[in-house]
């Protein structure tokens, strides 16, 4: 899927992604998802990812800059 970084928060290592499919619907994203740096992420940045269901909902791993 693709996406846009709606908000990151580094303090807590996670994010929130926005999808062009849903715009009601955010994605949940953890640093332990992220393919590559982290830190290089940024809110409006385009990434893509693949969504795996969890306990606590639908969230991206596999993420990367697009």
């Amino acid at each position: 899927m693709k996406g846009t970084i709606k908000r990151i928060m580094y303090d807590r290592n996670f994010g929130f992604i926005q999808t062009s499919d849903d715009e009601d619907k955010d994605i949940f994203f953890h640093q332990s998802g992220v393919t590559g740096d982290f830190g290089d992420l940024k809110e409006g940045d385009e990434v893509e990812f693949d969504i795996e269901e969890t306990d606590r909902g639908s969230q991206a791993v596999n993420l990367k800059a697009a």
